[in-house]
């Protein structure tokens, strides 16, 4: 898959916007995470469910979660981080990610 370019960042106020190209994408593997979960709630409510094919499943959830974290940090490094300096806001939007990241 190639890699769109990310638009800039929409500002509203004091607030940074999501690149709409980042938050389509991420809603995208999202979604796709939504319906593998909803596929193993359903296979987890037959009494033949296997355990293998829950783990696989499971791991396809946790695969799209991980690629729309990807996606959404990939946005916010482009639009916001690398643009901090000019906007003078530097130490700020360190700090944001670095706490996001805490709980990774």
């Amino acid at each position: 898959m190639t890699q769109a370019k990310t638009e800039p960042a929409a500002h509203t106020g004091h607030h940074l916007c999501m690149p709409e190209d980042a938050r389509k994408r991420a809603a995208r593997r999202l979604k796709i995470a939504r319906g593998h979960l909803d596929s193993i709630v359903t296979m987890l409510e037959q009494e033949d469910a296997y355990c293998v094919d829950v783990l696989r499943q499971i791991k396809a959830v946790q695969g799209a979660l991980s690629g729309a974290g990807e996606v959404v940090l990939r946005g916010h490094l482009e639009a916001h981080v690398a643009t901090a300096s000019t906007r003078g806001d530097s130490v700020e939007i360190v700090e944001e990610l670095m706490e996001a990241l805490k709980y990774t």
